[in-house]
């Protein structure tokens, strides 16, 4: 089944992109780098499942990011997750002042405890947002 192969290697293509971008590394790095981090087997899943979850349709990029950073923060104890899809954020075209909303939103919703946690993460990951309020 030529067309299917064809096709999983597309995706897989575009998973791989999709996460040089998040990881702000080479597309070439994605694949020893998401082996060391995850075993081979779940970096394969994990790149053939980024490209459909990154892909725009009704749904930007910036939304996206919006929304797992949501999740992330509500799930809570995935610092390591948070942290790269904070840094991410940016370049998917959510603003600084966005994420403290997000996060300020998020305290009502999910508790303290865990919207605290994202905002020192945010700070850590992005500084405090004093330096260009605008942003």
């Amino acid at each position: 089944m030529p067309d299917q192969k064809d096709h999983d290697s597309k995706r897989r293509a575009e998973g791989i992109a999709a996460y040089a971008s998040q990881f702000g590394i080479p597309e070439e790095e994605v694949i020893p780098f998401m082996a060391g981090m995850l075993g081979e087997h779940m970096a394969e899943e994990a790149q053939h499942s980024g490209a459909a979850a990154w892909r725009e349709n009704a749904l930007s990029r910036r939304d996206r990011s919006l929304i797992v950073i949501a999740s992330l923060i509500t799930q809570g104890g995935v610092d390591a997750r948070l942290r790269g899809h904070l840094r991410w954020a940016p370049e998917n075209g959510v603003t600084r002042e966005e994420l403290d909303e997000l996060v300020a939103l998020l305290a009502v919703y999910v508790g303290y405890p865990k919207a605290s946690t994202g905002m020192e993460l945010l700070r850590e990951e992005l500084g405090t947002g004093d330096d260009n309020p605008s942003e």
